[in-house]
């Protein structure tokens, strides 16, 4: 059986519902036959603690544009990226240092101290509130390391170094950590999916499907295919065989971009590092873990942990970039945000902060630029307006959110 899901094509079996990317020779099974724009989604990445200030730039724009030593991974995909910098989360300055600094990251709305969490909706969830009803999945938070309890010494929860999304004021959304889990929510929409390859449970509707299409389609279905048994044979591992931090983290990529691709949600949040993470890297010959390394922050150690976590958002970007969607790629059709809560670990400062997207929502968001707004004035420089700037270009218009009334400009 093949049904329609808005302008998807769905493969159900028992336990099983395999979504299926953009195929142009499959018509839409739905009410309109008319060719619809290709969705855009949304996705942020988040490593707290800061960057390596030195190692952190962009000059010129376009083919021109130059990137430092921690964004040499991106260098594939300069011209579809924006290098930001100098916006500021003002509700987060000059209250108290880590939680108090990543609470309200993406909501800009100031939050409150004691055991009680109370912040804002984040701008995923803001934007999964409007846009979630058109997906299987409202929205996918998935994390690399579990959430710490109790309060931090500033007085503030260690929930708010712990959550990036927010889906009420009172209510961070956890976010999963278990790879499996979170594949099995995109391929059966819970948690804990049946026993036995997805794949091997349509494969006779897969087949019927594939005899159907065009041959084009049916070289985009084979891929997409493969890439489900890979990133499926690697969950499988991962259920008896706990995962390291790189293994988990590309595997949180891979569903991430698996999810995009079949549109079973547009929005994603990922958490690689939490504020006061306790991650480890000896693969990069780092001692210390992430948030002790990030007080050495000007350090080859800590600049070599910043380059690890660009390169999860490149390996994210060049995953999507691979995958064909109507005259371009899903990658194309995304915003991927990347983001830390602070910029100097040292001293905890988020005066400004370090800011990436990838990719053109369908041509909305213009890319391949270095852009400056550290001396336009505190008013210009706001991080909410970079939000309602992303969301109005998903066709989510506000009047204010958080502390920014107007979205940014030369966005």
């Amino acid at each position: 059986m093949i049904d329609g899901i808005s302008r998807r094509t769905m493969l159900r079996a028992a336990g099983a519902a395999l979504a299926l990317p953009w195929l142009e020779s499959v018509p839409v099974l739905a009410a309109s036959t008319q060719a619809r724009a290709c969705p855009k989604r949304f996705a942020v990445l988040f490593m707290g603690n800061g960057v390596s200030g030195n190692h952190w730039w962009a000059r010129g724009n376009g083919a021109d544009m130059t990137l430092s030593r921690s964004l040499e991974p991106l260098e594939p995909l300069k011209h579809k990226i924006n290098v930001i910098n100098g916006l500021f989360n003002r509700p987060a300055v000059g209250v108290g240092i880590h939680p108090a600094q990543t609470g309200n990251l993406l909501s800009g709305v100031p939050i409150d101290e004691g055991p009680s969490v109370r912040a804002g909706i984040s701008v995923d969830q803001a934007l999964a509130s409007h846009i979630g009803c058109e997906t299987p999945l409202r929205s996918l938070v998935v994390a690399c390391e579990r959430p710490a309890a109790g309060c931090h010494e500033t007085g503030f929860s260690m929930a708010y170094s712990s959550h990036i999304s927010w889906r009420r004021a009172d209510a961070p959304i956890p976010g999963e950590v278990d790879p499996a889990c979170a594949f099995d929510r995109i391929f059966t929409h819970r948690a804990g999916g049946a026993a036995g390859s997805i794949l091997d449970r349509v494969k006779d509707r897969a087949d019927h499907l594939t005899r159907r299409v065009s041959a084009s389609d049916r070289t985009r279905l084979d891929r997409y295919l493969t890439s489900v048994r890979d990133v499926e044979a690697r969950v499988d591992r991962v259920r008896t065989h706990p995962p390291d931090v790189r293994a988990r983290m590309r595997l949180m990529c891979d569903i991430v971009a698996l999810a995009f691709q079949n549109d079973t949600t547009r929005v994603a949040s990922l958490l690689l590092a939490a504020d006061l993470s306790s991650l480890s890297y000896p693969f990069l010959d780092v001692r210390s873990d992430h948030h002790s390394a990030s007080h050495d922050d000007l350090s080859d150690g800590y600049e070599r942990i910043v380059r690890f976590h660009v390169s999860q958002l490149a390996y994210l970007g060049d995953t999507l970039e691979s995958m064909p969607e109507g005259d371009g790629t899903v990658l194309d059709n995304c915003c991927l945000l990347w983001l830390s809560n602070m910029w100097a670990g040292w001293k905890h400062d988020n005066m400004k902060l370090p800011i990436l997207t990838v990719g053109g929502l369908g041509g909305a968001l213009e890319t391949g630029r270095s852009l400056e707004y550290l001396y336009a004035g505190d008013e210009n420089r706001r991080l909410c307006s970079l939000y309602l700037s992303i969301m109005s270009r998903m066709g989510v218009t506000l009047d204010r959110f958080g502390d920014a009334d107007k979205p940014l400009d030369r966005l």
